[in-house]
């Protein structure tokens, strides 16, 4: 089995999209589960791959976009139906991509930790395609769970509604109830647990119920100044989920002027360009601060094992690319 997990620097607060419904990250004001959406592909994250320069991991633009998330949103739409009716989703149920054999034949149980505008979102598809295996979203099976009227749906759904915090016990029993899933087998990526050092010791006994084990840390590492500059000069196009930067992917109407609402347009449709609440330079020093003392921290826990990978993240796609692969492969 192969199990890899997202990391991401929020609490637990959950508000945002329509329940029963997979999120999509266009908007300000997301909360921590709904931001870890499947693939984080429906707002910046996606990886480019067609454009002649650099573009940052967590900027892109076009069809893309729109192509990932339909993505995600069959496999929310199989375990849903799976929640229903009592028919496990397989690879074949949710087809949403050309998936490699699982690399190894031992189970091989990963987290992948990094902070906002670390590229976490363009390397994980690529982790999903090498290994073989489905990315899960607690968000997206929490909403799954209430849209079914499970009892794990119930118990979250006034939460859902209230935007208060579920609790961590909660979440184990529903990635514990997800992971018994056919699709999950030989194993699976998990996005946005744990994130702090109580819920890793959670999960860690959850694993060590069947026998596994955590075997693997990535971490994704970015210094504070950079993150800055790739998260407060972004702007998105909030129907569409495109994303854009001032500095390394502006649109074509701002043509070197100051950005606003009036010179920040999406290229495709003309219309205003947004930038998200806590795209701020103020917001993201709050999300750091909480990246680093309640996140990083999980660092710690496994360090004496020697299971954990920095890898410089300060570089370009293929190159940061290149030494996660070193690590799954090794």
């Amino acid at each position: 089995m192969h199990v890899l997990l997202l990391i991401a620097p929020h609490g637990l607060q959950l508000c945002g999209p329509s329940i029963g419904q997979p999120r999509r990250d266009t908007g300000a004001g997301c909360s921590p589960f709904a931001r870890s959406s499947s693939l984080q592909c429906a707002g910046p994250g996606a990886p480019e791959g067609k454009r002649d320069r650099y573009v940052p991991s967590w900027s892109k633009r076009g069809s893309e976009a729109n192509n990932v998330y339909g993505q995600q949103q069959s496999e929310y739409n199989a375990y849903a139906q799976y929640l229903k009716e009592g028919e496990a989703p397989t690879r074949d149920a949710a087809p949403t991509r050309d998936a490699a054999p699982a690399v190894g034949g031992s189970k091989k149980i990963m987290i992948l930790f990094g902070p906002p505008g670390s590229g976490k979102g363009s390397q994980a598809p690529k982790i999903v395609q090498m290994l073989g295996i489905p990315q899960l979203s607690t968000g997206d099976m929490l909403r799954a769970a209430v849209a079914a009227g499970t009892e794990l749906g119930h118990q979250a759904e006034g939460v859902m509604k209230s935007g208060g915090l579920v609790t961590d016990e909660l979440v184990v029993n529903l990635i514990r109830e997800r992971i018994a899933a056919d699709d999950c087998s030989k194993g699976f990526i998990l996005d946005g647990f744990p994130r702090t050092v109580k819920q890793t010791t959670m999960l860690d006994a959850m694993l060590a119920e069947a026998g596994d084990r955590v075997t693997c840390v990535v971490a994704l590492d970015v210094p504070d100044e950079v993150l800055t500059e790739r998260i407060c000069g972004r702007w998105v196009h909030k129907e569409s989920g495109r994303s854009y930067h001032i500095k390394f992917a502006p649109p074509k109407s701002l043509r070197g002027r100051e950005p606003s609402t009036e010179t920040m347009l999406d290229d495709e449709t003309g219309e205003p360009l947004m930038q998200r609440k806590d795209d701020t330079e103020e917001a993201l020093k709050s999300r750091l601060e909480a990246y680093h003392s309640m996140t990083v921290p999980i660092l710690a826990h496994y360090g004496p094992t020697g299971l954990v990978h920095k890898i410089d993240a300060n570089r370009p796609q293929p190159e940061v690319w290149a030494s996660i692969e070193a690590v799954i492969a090794a």
